[in-house]
């Protein structure tokens, strides 16, 4: 069964208390989310391989840990999961990017995807699912789904801000995905909204409504 990890840091909570605010602009708002991936993002790869090769400092030979294993690839659902990529891209930029994007049919309500692309070998990578809000789990799982549609087997979830509604959600589909959010918010509204929440992640983003 995957777990659920909340990111407590005192940085990450400063941080969050901003994105949250009404008065805080797209501009702010960006470089804060961006931020915010970044140290999320260090708590995500906490358990990457490591292999051991030999080295030289100026002083002497030494054997010294590296990263091993294929590239990771970061995929934002589209549109709001873009924000958080450039954050992530800092911490480990060699990453490679995939996306994926769905679409909320009006009647159904269902997530519906209308664009994948991931990297080769996509079976072989550890794949970091993000998406600000993990609100009902729709698109989550929807995300999910299509990458492992496609070979994926190793992956992990992370959003900024989750409801109980989504992570329940997420962990019926998906048992084995671990998930990682700064904040698990009270519940979702009669619209769907986390409460506190942050208002809609993607507007606030990219000066919509």
């Amino acid at each position: 069964m995957g777990t659920v990890r909340t990111i407590d840091h005192p940085l990450i909570q400063h941080k969050l208390t901003y994105i949250r605010d009404k008065n805080t602009g797209s501009k702010e708002f960006r470089e804060l989310v961006e931020e915010v991936s970044t140290l999320l993002a260090y708590e995500v790869t906490r358990e990457l391989p490591l292999q051991e090769i030999e080295i030289e400092t100026p002083v002497t030979k030494t054997r010294a840990q590296t990263i091993t294993g294929k590239k990771l690839v970061i995929v934002p659902i589209l549109r709001a999961g873009l924000g958080m990529v450039d954050g992530i891209l800092k911490l480990i930029p060699t990453a490679k990017v995939g996306h994926v994007g769905l679409y909320r049919d009006p009647e159904t309500l269902e997530a519906v995807e209308y664009y994948c692309k991931l990297p080769v070998e996509v079976e072989n990578r550890e794949l970091i699912v993000v998406d600000p809000m993990l609100a009902t789990g729709g698109s989550a799982v929807a995300g999910i789904d299509s990458v492992k549609e496609r070979g994926a087997k190793k992956i992990k979830l992370v959003c900024l801000i989750a409801a109980p509604e989504g992570l329940e959600k997420v962990q019926q589909a998906h048992p084995e995905v671990d998930i990682y959010t700064a904040a698990v918010d009270e519940k979702l509204n009669d619209h769907a909204y986390i409460v506190p929440g942050l208002g809609d992640a993607g507007d606030r983003l990219y000066g919509t409504k």
